[in-house]
């Protein structure tokens, strides 16, 4: 019985290319693609595939704020996450969010396929011994890694707020109110000591939730 696969990438060349790579093997089959993390989002719930991969750098959503979103609403889905990050940092956010694996974009030709059948036999996958180590650590004991002083819906409104969206559009990719927005917006500001929207940005930008 064959992994069914989505894939999310903001690039469709990739999104071709890691197609292409999987639909080779006899055992994974792709059933769909999403451009940015909200439709990532969206076509997990409506297709419910066994795996999805999510780059971590898309638009809208991150792929570590979609692997969240996907968890919360379907956590039968698997998710293992994309990136061009070799950072732990990366890595432990991913799996706080529940994803099962982390395939470092340069070394997708290779471990991509090993992976996902990894991830299909509920076994985590991880790339780089080193971050298997920090990953092992964490796994004990999860006050371990990096603290993040904003919420997750807190850090989906920031990345939003990074690439210039107005509190409207930004409650309805959220399905949030625009007073909700702006509660959160007043609350991320003061948790960083911030003041206005560029500062925001300049943040954003340092957590690699929005690209500069």
């Amino acid at each position: 019985m064959s992994t069914r696969v989505l894939i999310a990438d903001d690039h469709g060349i990739v999104r071709g290319g890691l197609k292409l790579l999987l639909e080779r093997q006899p055992d994974i089959e792709v059933v769909g693609e999403a451009a940015d993390g909200a439709e990532a989002v969206e076509r997990a719930l409506s297709l419910r595939p066994d795996l999805a991969i999510l780059d971590v750098s898309m638009p809208l959503l991150t792929g570590i704020q979609a692997t969240h979103e996907i968890k919360r609403h379907a956590p039968e889905v698997d998710v293992l996450v994309l990136s061009m990050h070799d950072d732990e940092r990366y890595v432990f956010e991913a799996l706080k969010a529940g994803a099962s694996g982390y395939v470092l974009k340069r070394e997708a030709d290779q471990d991509l396929v090993d992976a996902v059948r990894s991830v299909a036999r509920g076994e985590p996958f991880l790339t780089n011994a080193a971050t298997e180590t920090l990953v092992r650590e964490w796994m004990a004991d999860e006050t371990t890694g990096p603290r993040e002083p904003l919420s997750q819906r807190e850090q989906e409104v920031l990345k939003l707020i990074a690439e210039a969206h107005t509190n409207r559009a930004i409650g309805e990719i959220l399905h949030l109110s625009e007073k909700t927005v702006e509660s959160h917006r007043g609350n991320i500001l003061r948790k960083l000591g911030m003041r206005d929207r560029v500062e925001l940005v300049r943040y954003a930008i340092r957590r690699g939730l929005v690209e500069a």
